[in-house]
């Protein structure tokens, strides 16, 4: 692997943990005080459990954007702008849904974010999958997870 090539894979998982760390900023102090007093589902998990989860998402998303980095075929270009340009919108909105979610408080707000983020990861990974089909299988677990979340999410809005 060429140095040129390592950095760009490590900037590739920076650059999505830098998208967590945002919402972490936002998540961290909301839990022991506004969010430990919700209402939530029974199918609720552990607080403890957020963290090493979306820290192994936001890895496999940042070795999922290096594929796609990497890979410049001249016929596949104007695909991987429009790819990357999918990627991007759904990492901000990642972070924004944290945003409104425990910062501004707002659970029905952030569920209608979530939504908004979940069709923005599917076209990311229906549109790697033409440019690298390893990469868009490193998004699916993270699909599954926003889908989960977004359910769980609903039900806080619902129960409080």
């Amino acid at each position: 692997m060429k140095i040129k090539n390592i950095l760009l894979f490590v900037f590739s998982i920076i650059i999505c943990l830098a998208a967590g760390f945002i919402g972490s900023f936002f998540t961290t102090s909301s839990i022991p005080t506004w969010y430990s007093g919700l209402n939530k589902p029974v199918f609720n998990p552990p607080n403890w459990l957020f963290g090493p989860v979306w820290t192994i998402l936001y890895i496999l998303m940042g070795i999922s954007l290096y594929l796609i980095l990497i890979n410049k075929t001249k016929e596949k270009t104007r695909i991987r702008k429009i790819a990357l340009l999918f990627f991007f919108i759904q990492l901000v909105l990642n972070a924004l849904w944290s945003i409104l979610f425990f910062g501004l408080k707002n659970p029905l707000l952030a569920f209608i974010e979530i939504i908004i983020l979940w069709v923005f990861i599917l076209l990311s990974i229906i549109f790697f999958y033409k440019i690298n089909k390893i990469s868009s299988y490193l998004l699916i677990p993270y699909i599954l997870w926003v889908s989960f979340a977004a359910v769980l999410n609903f039900f806080i809005y619902i129960l409080n």
